[in-house]
């Protein structure tokens, strides 16, 4: 299953119930993020502190994240945090891309939606209508103009990505022309307005190698907040035989790719990996890398 399915609960009213929070803050958790992203990690999970410790009260600052039970998940910017050690208990500073292969699903929905929400918060400050400041309300999940009243939500930029296929035993790997040279993956980029996900695909794929593509088939997604994508997976059918080209400058090589091969460069690791080998892969939190893995155990 490549889909990414939300288990810390999202209760809508308890959002603009500020006399709830004020209740439940003395048992409150705190999620604390700072401007690169990073969280404090303990032994793979994820650092929720008492609320209590930091704030006497809700900060109008603060994400309302969900409810666990009956402890409400709040989340902050913070640039004080460090990679310490505290009465023996080792910290660490992560994020998605450095530790999402070891989160749980629970401690990944609680860090990409507080990435979600305290980057459109640090993004969108003022009224896209009339400039003027606007109020951050509704645990977070809302801005309304101090001068006209327009409410603005977080936004969310739909971005496909798409594994390139021959209806057979290959696939198509790719490279961002400023990737290493070992780094490859599959191809994506973000939806224009006024286009459907398929147009897209075929817009893409036909941009960044030059294929034309069929069969277009929805796979997956996967909320991916650098800074607020909504990665959503396909499928696509092109012939290998069809001249590669770059036309827009973003890819730097391209290659088609046994089922072998593929289960190979899985086998050596990832990105991160100082394993010798001519291609890697992308880590365990990406799609990309849930889709390759699914594609090539689909010829066992």
């Amino acid at each position: 299953m490549l889909n990414h399915v939300a288990t810390v609960s999202r209760p809508f009213p308890v959002r603009d119930d500020a006399t709830a929070w004020v209740e439940a803050w003395p048992d409150a958790r705190i999620l604390r993020v700072n401007g690169r992203g990073q969280v404090r990690l303990v032994d793979g999970q994820l650092m929720l502190e008492p609320a209590t410790d930091f704030y006497a009260e809700p900060p109008v600052h603060a994400v309302l994240l969900g409810v666990c039970g009956s402890v409400h998940e709040w989340a902050v910017r913070d640039e004080s945090l460090a990679d310490n050690s505290t009465t023996g208990t080792v910290v660490e500073l992560g994020d998605l891309r450095s530790h999402g292969a070891i989160l749980d699903a629970a401690d990944t929905d609680r860090y990409v939606t507080a990435m979600a929400l305290l980057t459109w918060q640090d993004d969108a400050p003022f009224c896209v209508k009339d400039g003027a400041p606007a109020t951050i309300t509704s645990g977070g999940w809302m801005r309304v103009c101090t001068a006209c009243g327009r409410e603005e939500y977080p936004r969310t930029d739909p971005a496909i990505i798409c594994l390139v296929h021959d209806g057979a035993d290959r696939v198509l790997l790719a490279r961002q022309a400023n990737w290493p040279a070992r780094n490859f993956s599959t191809l994506a980029g973000f939806v224009e307005a006024g286009e459907s996900l398929e147009s897209c695909v075929a817009r893409e794929v036909a941009e960044e190698v030059g294929l034309t593509v069929s069969d277009v088939v929805y796979v997956g997604s996967q909320p991916w907040p650098f800074p607020r994508s909504l990665m959503l997976g396909f499928h696509a059918t092109a012939d290998p035989r069809d001249e590669l080209v770059f036309s827009d400058g973003e890819i730097g090589e391209a290659v088609w790719c046994t089922r072998a091969e593929v289960r190979e460069a899985l086998a050596a690791g990832d990105w991160t990996s100082s394993t010798e080998v001519h291609m890697l892969l992308p880590g365990a939190a990406s799609i990309a890398r849930r889709m390759l893995e699914a594609w090539a155990r689909a010829g066992d």
